[in-house]
């Protein structure tokens, strides 16, 4: 942060508009050392905007409306559970990659959701700048406010580069976060989600 800032340039969002995303992208490689112009690099300012605008694709979706297109009525109050979701996300903090499993559980209370847009509704919410344990939030929330169910449980197990690759470099750690609502906030519902997602089948389900 630059200490010479006001307090207006701290908070409000500044643009730089008669740029396109392309010439930012060039005048980067500019100021890292590199030769925008060779042969490797000619068509790379466009290929990291096209790059960059579909990994932040999710900015421009709506979560719970997305959800609200596939609610189906039910008679069932036993767990649902949609685990090992892939998920790749960019850290709000260096805008380097984690990546994990998410694992999302509910107890319905009159409505279930289409299993196809549990996976869709970790895609809306990872493909912005994320924290993990804000992701984690948001996913569960937005489950809650949707079909109202008895609780929702969220478990994220995620990998970031920027451990990885800088600072403190441990290439094996790992982050896990959760959220629990509802029912889940019990001893017993929490452990029983935590050992589903972890159990193994015969077929390494």
């Amino acid at each position: 942060m630059n200490p010479g800032m006001t307090m207006r340039e701290l908070t409000e969002p500044t643009t730089l508009t008669s740029a396109s995303f392309e010439e930012l992208a060039r005048e980067m490689l500019v100021r890292l050392g590199e030769q925008p112009y060779r042969e490797g690099l000619l068509k790379t300012p466009e290929r990291y905007a096209n790059a960059l605008q579909y990994l932040t694709k999710g900015y421009g979706e709506d979560p719970e409306q997305m959800l609200k297109a596939a609610l189906f009525s039910v008679d069932y109050d036993e767990m649902v559970i949609v685990k090992d979701i892939e998920m790749f996300s960019l850290c709000e903090h260096h805008v380097l990659p984690f990546f994990g499993k998410v694992h999302v559980a509910y107890i319905p209370k009159g409505k279930v959701i289409g299993l196809s847009k549990v996976p869709r509704l970790v895609e809306v919410f990872a493909r912005r700048l994320q924290v993990q344990e804000r992701l984690t939030v948001q996913i569960a929330e937005t489950i809650q406010k949707a079909i109202q169910p008895l609780g929702v449980g969220v478990v994220i197990e995620a990998r970031h580069l920027c451990m990885m690759m800088r600072g403190v470099e441990k290439q094996h750690s790992a982050t896990v976060t959760s959220s629990m609502l509802g029912a889940f906030r019990a001893q017993q519902t929490r452990q029983e989600f935590l050992s589903l997602i972890h159990a193994k089948n015969g077929n390494g389900i």
